[in-house]
């Protein structure tokens, strides 16, 4: 079997030739850049700095020669942008602090405090507040959380939904152009488009924000997912039919060319249990999960990828039925 072949005989639920497999497809199947570095030395490919394609958790891009020593089958088409909202693009040096140099996008813009902390800034506005930091000798960015404080009869869902727009020209370029490169490999394709993540705790801080405004405090989000489900679902439901504007833009641009979809990375587990009941689940989150995996189930021919960190076993029903 092809690596393609291999994939969408997996996804379809029939036994390949050899389990598929996939490291650097999605921000959730990733692997740091020390892991890449090493790697690489330990194939003895040719030495050289890697890409950081995604900052917040400092993963290294896999290039061709490491895919190839590694038996990967699966390809990633990336968000345009990464999680501190810049893009990858002309490639500059950059020394973490146990001394491996790496190349991050010439956007990716840091400064240290007087802890030797690493902080990265939004956009790359070293104007603007950081919004996160790597301690000393760290190996990812922890999220700064820039919560304006609350008032309770102020609260906008307009403020929670400033991330989630109609996709860009540009945008739809990038995914287009980059599709067909995915697609040429001979790989199985999976793309991020975004958009479809219902309150993701990575994303809610917002730290590709330069200001944002609205629920931005982890602990206020899961505490406003019992006590103003109002508010979170009038967020889910303005996010879930934005998604779906943006997927028909998409579908129209790359046709068949991916063959899975990152959905969304909300984690519903902890180490010992959920986050929420089954029962949460199934009024909060599911309604809007099934709109969007209806809508591409019966649009397109590309299977959908959740991600979840923790014990969900008492969720994994509800994300079948979802």
């Amino acid at each position: 079997m092809t690596s393609k072949e291999r994939v969408l005989t997996t996804l379809s639920h029939r036994e390949p030739d050899a389990i598929p497999i996939d490291f650097g497809g999605t921000a959730v199947t990733g692997m740091h850049v020390f892991i890449v570095a090493a790697l690489r030395d330990h194939y003895g490919l040719e030495k050289k700095p890697v890409k950081v394609h995604e900052p917040y958790q400092m993963l290294g891009y896999i290039e061709e020669d490491l895919k190839q020593a590694l038996g990967i089958d699966v390809e990633g088409v990336y968000a345009a942008e990464t999680m501190f909202g810049f893009r990858n693009e002309n490639w500059k040096p950059w020394r973490m602090d146990n001394g491996l140099e790496v190349l991050v996008s010439e956007h990716f813009k840091t400064t240290k405090d007087p802890n030797g902390d690493t902080l990265i800034y939004p956009e790359g506005d070293l104007s603007a507040p950081p919004s996160g930091r790597m301690p000393k000798n760290g190996f990812f960015f922890d999220t700064i959380v820039r919560q304006e404080p609350l008032a309770e009869e102020k609260l906008d869902p307009e403020d929670n939904l400033e991330e989630f727009g109609l996709i860009s020209d540009r945008d739809l370029d990038y995914f287009e152009q980059t599709s067909e490169e995915m697609a040429q490999t001979g790989r199985g394709v999976i793309a991020t488009f975004g958009g479809m993540a219902f309150g993701d705790i990575a994303l809610v801080p917002a730290p590709f924000l330069k200001d944002p405004k609205g629920i931005r405090d982890i602990e206020e989000w899961y505490i406003s997912t019992l006590t103003r489900q109002g508010y979170v679902h009038k967020i889910f439901e303005r996010q879930c039919e934005v998604a779906i504007e943006n997927l028909i833009k998409i579908r129209r641009r790359i046709g068949d060319l991916v063959d899975a979809v990152f959905i969304c990375g909300t984690d519903f587990g902890t180490q010992w249990s959920t986050f929420c009941s089954v029962d949460t689940f199934r009024s909060l989150y599911m309604p809007y999960y099934k709109r969007i995996n209806d809508w591409i189930h019966v649009h397109t021919s590309w299977k959908t990828f959740k991600h979840s960190c923790g014990s969900v076993v008492t969720l994994i029903p509800e994300f079948i039925n979802s």
